[in-house]
């Protein structure tokens, strides 16, 4: 089954990956550099963030900003889109604390 990007399954399915829902909550509290959002999430391989990271922003979930000034400074945060998940990330971890 080809699904779009835009298409709802391609976002449920996205959301589905491993580690993805944990970089979203690690960006709630806003704006984190590669490395802090890499130390938030123990035991994530780099290439496995990175991964991640690309897929969210391809999805608009999260926005990617460069910054130079001495060198170059790559920082992430949630999309309104992004934001718009946190409250199902807080009742699916609502409903798996009460029946698991």
């Amino acid at each position: 089954m080809n699904t779009k990007p835009h298409c709802p399954s391609a976002n449920l399915r996205m959301l589905g990956d491993y580690w993805t829902l944990s970089v979203i909550q690690a960006l709630q509290s806003g704006e984190k550099r590669f490395c802090e959002v890499e130390r938030t999430l123990t035991g994530i391989n780099p290439t496995t963030l990175t991964n991640r990271l690309k897929k969210l922003e391809k999805s608009l979930m999260i926005k990617r900003r460069e910054e130079t000034v001495d060198k170059l400074s790559v920082t992430y945060s949630l999309t309104e889109k992004g934001r718009a998940v946190l409250p199902v990330i807080r009742e699916m971890a609502l409903f798996a604390s009460k029946f698991a």
